[in-house]
């Protein structure tokens, strides 16, 4: 039987096909993402399996359409920017520096992998039964609710912050940077992050100062309004 060719689905043969099917899925992911980089956001299929090693119709076996490499593409992605994000996140203690390590680790990793970037926000000639974009902010913002949470909840505050919290971070970060990256970085990613960091540290201030008030983030929020 050749390498990809489809087995005969008895016994235990068709757990083993979808186990190969999806390593395979897997690697040829990996390739597009390799000639995406290499070859630039516009590439097209024949090039993408030119790039795997194998022919074109190999590739569709495993991909009905570029519609479905590219959402295949886009949840690889938000995996690299969650790899990028998460340890810069959990290397420091304060959750201003928190904020500005999030971010810096984002336009930092846009800014190196833009090609990538350009694949799978700004492809307007793919149908798309699912929303790719909204997939990877899913992932990001998850990942840095976990975090977010856990900072929360070691100062005795109520974790419902995390995850409102990760996903503003994320949506507007993801915002400005698309905005810096069409405009060519007009300004250095420092000032960005700077930028960005001082404004949204305004609002995640008042959720760590409510841990100095007697009742919490209630009692914050009265004070707020009474003033």
């Amino acid at each position: 039987m050749k390498l990809d060719e489809e087995p005969v689905n008895t016994d235990g043969r068709k757990g083993r096909w979808a186990g190969h099917r999806e390593q395979r899925r897997r690697e040829l992911t990996e390739a597009a993402v390799e000639a995406i980089r290499e070859l630039g956001p516009d590439v097209g299929m024949e090039a993408i399996a030119a790039r795997a090693g194998v022919s074109k119709p190999v590739l569709y076996r495993y991909f009905a359409d570029k519609s479905e490499l590219w959402l295949a593409v886009g949840q690889k992605s938000g995996e690299l920017v969650l790899e990028a994000i998460v340890p810069a996140v959990a290397a420091v203690r304060e959750e201003r520096d928190a904020i500005a390590a999030a971010i810096d680790a984002y336009l930092a990793h846009i800014a190196a992998d833009t090609n990538l970037y350009q694949f799978v926000v700004h492809q307007p000639d793919i149908p798309r039964g699912r929303d790719v974009v909204a997939d990877v902010v899913d992932t990001v913002a998850s990942g840095l609710a976990r975090i977010f949470g856990d900072r929360l909840r070691a100062r005795g505050l109520d974790s419902g912050a995390a995850l409102p919290w990760a996903y503003g971070v994320v949506g507007y970060v993801q915002s400005a940077g698309d905005w810096w990256l069409r405009q060519q970085q007009p300004i250095s990613r420092e000032a960005l992050s700077e930028y960005l960091t001082t404004f949204l540290w305004g609002g995640v201030a008042g959720i760590a100062h409510a841990a100095d008030i007697p009742g919490g983030l209630a009692a914050y929020q009265d004070v707020r309004r009474e003033h």
